[in-house]
């Protein structure tokens, strides 16, 4: 919407349309960036991840996580790059099996190694 301004008396209402304007401009552009912040991958190193996961695990850990591919992993330029949206999904997925299930799962491995005489 335009604005005109006809006289030097109509000009404190000018200014205070420019500045209402401006106010609301600047809400628009500070919700378009906290949206695009929130909105862009979040990249952690290898301390950040240390310092995210639950278990606060030592680097070394997580080392031996990544060399069996136990852990989503990047690396950029040799350095190992954790995306935390693949990380929090990791954690969602990752299950432990029960005592009872451990015990399934042997007696099963058993039987299939037994010589057939």
């Amino acid at each position: 919407m335009a604005y005109k301004v006809n006289s030097l008396e109509e000009m404190p209402n000018a200014l205070s349309y420019l500045i209402e304007s401006v106010e609301v401009l600047q809400s628009k552009v500070n919700a378009l960036q906290h949206k695009q912040a929130s909105d862009s991958p979040k990249w952690m190193d290898i301390d950040e991840l240390c310092a995210y996961l639950p278990s606060h695990p030592a680097k070394q850990t997580v080392y031996g996580w990544v060399s069996t591919k136990q852990i989503p992993v990047h690396k950029i330029n040799k350095a190992l790059a954790f995306l935390q949206s693949e990380i929090d999904d990791w954690l969602k997925n990752k299950s432990h099996k029960t005592q009872d299930d451990l015990m399934e799962e042997a007696r099963r491995f058993v039987e299939s190694k037994k010589i057939i005489r």
